[in-house]
């Protein structure tokens, strides 16, 4: 009986091992998985970072500040918006909601473009022509202002997508 209880006793100490050799596999998996998405997101973060140099704007750019009614079947928003643009064809706009809360960031010149914020999503630079279809719209502005600098109130629609300035 005294084998037995030992037997037993060893049994439970050896299963106990087991598991704890299995614990151990598991957080080391775990960490293993946490650090690669980790990683996989700092890698596809830098993707979207490009290293295009855009014009900074001086004086002799225009300036417009005003509202903004964006609305899609889903959206419907309406923000403060400063549109900024040169003669030479660099374009920015930034919608925010109140300050400080910045939704959407737009840099853009005749090829290239750099989206940030909420409406962008996840965001994203690259060449116009290569811009994802949700982008199309907000990229589509640069040429409405560039053709009509002056006017108080714009309207644009691309697709479902409906903008609409108030200066």
């Amino acid at each position: 009986m005294n084998e037995e209880t030992r037997g037993i006793d060893v049994g439970r100490t050896g299963w106990h091992n087991i598991m704890g050799l299995i614990t151990i596999h598991r957080t080391l998996i775990t960490v293993f998985l946490s650090f690669s998405a980790i990683t996989v997101f700092c890698v596809t973060s830098c993707a979207t970072n490009s290293s295009h140099s855009f014009s900074n704007p001086t004086s002799d750019w225009q300036s417009k500040s005003g509202q903004l009614m964006y609305h899609t079947p889903n959206t419907a928003l309406i923000g403060e918006v400063l549109v900024r643009f040169s003669k030479d064809g660099d374009f920015e706009l930034t919608v925010s909601k109140g300050p400080g809360i910045t939704l959407l960031s737009l840099r853009q010149d005749a090829t290239f473009a750099e989206v940030n914020g909420g409406l962008a999503g996840h965001g994203w630079s690259g060449p116009v022509t290569q811009a994802p279809p949700q982008l199309r719209g907000w990229l589509g502005l640069r040429d409405r202002f560039l053709h009509a600098p002056n006017r108080k109130t714009m309207r644009y629609a691309a697709g479902n997508e409906t903008f609409l300035f108030q200066f």
